[in-house]
């Protein structure tokens, strides 16, 4: 049997996945810090949120590409909350943000065309990207006393098989939002070489202490084409929901959103019973991201409590989401430092994972329950003074 070329991964375990398989068989005990799944990381969901599932109008099958009304008006409802006016013929359902990135490399991509996609970020794009035949440039962030864009870096990568830029609002797992002149530069430059902005709000609603962005992307960008995808996984810290949806803005948008639905039509591929409790899952996410929000914020003060006792660790700035970046001594390639590590009892993601460079970077989630994330950051503190 002939396979196709896209499916070629290389799917065996790695070095570092089998030594944490096998501390973790062995019954040896792990700070995990590299947690982002808050189902799994001890926060307080209602008890009758599944409830919202038992909608006795999801028993009848009632196919509508774009979702079912009730449930994209919630979606509008959520956008409201953050001062956008939208509209539910504006809105596609989808099972996830992933699904719906790939509707939009179909919708705007032929073979062989290019997404400018940034860097630092979570590695997600390289398998969508292959399995709709779209090529990946990467757009660099900079750092300067925190991060931000680099326009004259995205013009130069930008070539004439570009076809859109994603933006991550605020971006995972460097925490930066989108400042309103670092929006009007991606206009501009969407204006100029006639692209689509892709956004990325899943993390919209996580914030940290100084962090300001500029809003949600689904106000719009003079003259560009602006699709905002979003969706329950972290809105309301439900990824086993499949809930998700992109809300289209700006030029050509009627003809965008016919596309969409023929697209979406072509695998229905959101449940009803889902669609009938989004309003329900809506509505109570304010509880779980304040759960949330209080977490990241505790274990950031404690990350930074333990770091400024070992002056050769840093922490740089982020301003939303629910991870850290930290720069530390480039004593081995990272991949070996976080061996080392789980040797110690400590799990992080080398920084290499996300696009950073091979050596000198680590990246924590902040979402682990407070007394096993102080436990790892100790271990991570000991470990270097030892070290150096």
């Amino acid at each position: 049997m002939r396979f196709s070329e896209r499916t070629g991964w290389n799917t065996s375990e790695s070095e570092l996945a089998r030594a944490y398989r096998q501390r973790r068989e062995a019954g040896l005990p792990i700070a995990d810090l590299t947690a982002s799944n808050p189902t799994r990381c001890g926060f307080r969901y209602p008890a009758s949120l599944l409830a919202a599932l038992t909608d006795p109008r999801a028993l009848d099958y009632d196919p509508q590409p774009r979702g079912l009304p009730a449930a994209r008006e919630a979606v509008c409802q959520y956008y409201a909350s953050h001062g956008v006016a939208l509209a539910p013929e504006e809105i596609v359902l989808t099972t996830s943000t992933s699904e719906a990135y790939s509707f939009l490399f179909r919708l705007l991509c032929e073979a062989g065309d290019e997404i400018l996609v940034p860097q630092p970020g979570y590695p997600l794009f390289d398998f969508l990207a292959t399995l709709d035949d779209v090529r990946l440039a990467p757009a660099a962030l900079v750092y300067h006393d925190g991060w931000q864009i680099d326009p004259d870096g995205l013009r130069r990568a930008v070539t004439p098989r570009t076809r859109a830029i994603v933006v991550v609002h605020p971006n995972n797992p460097t925490g930066h939002f989108t400042k309103p002149w670092e929006a009007e530069e991606l206009a501009q430059i969407c204006r100029e070489h006639e692209l689509a902005l892709i956004v990325d709000e899943v993390f919209l609603g996580y914030s940290l202490a100084g962090g300001r962005g500029a809003g949600s992307f689904a106000a719009g960008l003079d003259g560009v084409p602006v699709f905002v995808v979003s969706g329950l996984s972290k809105i309301a810290g439900l990824p086993q929901m499949k809930a998700a949806w992109i809300a289209a803005t700006g030029p050509e948008k009627a003809q965008a959103l016919d596309r969409l639905e023929v697209i979406a039509d072509t695998f229905l591929s959101m449940n009803a019973p889902a669609q009938w409790a989004l309003p329900s899952w809506l509505e109570s996410r304010v509880e779980i991201q304040q759960q949330i929000q209080c977490r990241v914020a505790a274990n950031l003060a404690e990350l930074d409590r333990q770091l400024g006792a070992v002056p050769a660790l840093d922490r740089l700035v982020c301003e939303g989401g629910w991870y850290a970046i930290l720069r530390v001594p480039a004593l081995a390639p990272d991949e070996q430092t976080v061996r080392a590590l789980l040797d110690c009892g400590l799990w992080l993601h080398p920084g290499y994972f996300f696009g950073l460079p091979a050596s000198g970077w680590l990246v924590a989630s902040l979402l682990a329950p407070e007394l096993e994330f102080r436990a790892g950051v100790g271990i991570l503190a000991n470990y270097f003074r030892t070290a150096l």
